[in-house]
């Protein structure tokens, strides 16, 4: 029996935040998942072979969202999960690692790509935090929006 190879694919996890022009509070995207699993996340995917993080959180970003991003920022905070299954399209990682980054936009038609996700929606924290699917992807909106809380 071949030992798998226990690989975790290196991704960029993108909190994606807007300023709502009449309450001046943050409304986070939520991007509605379809490939892989459903659920809801925010904008992320894999570091490409010789690809810094800022670049891959850059293109990432404009693959996802074809949004223009005001600001992007990294944050000291990185983790790693497990994929539920195997997946086909990624031979030999059994997990994603991830490093979390804001990205602010102003307002703006989302363009998804239809293979990974159905829709989107812009929420408040609250909301979208009931809305996320996973504790990784909970912790990473808290710490975003505690940020933006201190620097605004």
């Amino acid at each position: 029996m071949k030992s798998q190879n226990k690989t975790y694919r290196p991704a960029v996890f993108l909190v994606t935040y807007r300023i709502n022009k009449e309450t001046k509070l943050q409304e986070y995207l939520l991007l509605k998942r379809k490939l892989h699993w459903r659920g809801w996340e925010f904008p992320k995917g894999g570091i490409e072979k010789n690809e810094n993080l800022f670049a891959a959180a850059k293109r990432e970003f404009k693959e996802e969202t074809n949004l223009k991003a005001i600001k992007i920022k990294k944050f000291n905070v990185s983790g790693k999960f497990k994929y539920n299954k195997i997946l086909s399209d990624r031979p030999g990682y059994i997990g994603q690692t991830y490093q979390l980054f804001s990205v602010e936009v102003k307002a703006g038609r989302v363009k998804l790509d239809k293979k990974e996700h159905s829709t989107y929606v812009w929420l408040p924290y609250e909301k979208a935090i009931k809305k996320l699917t996973y504790k990784t992807q909970k912790k990473c909106l808290r710490i975003v929006n505690n940020y933006l809380g201190k620097a605004s």
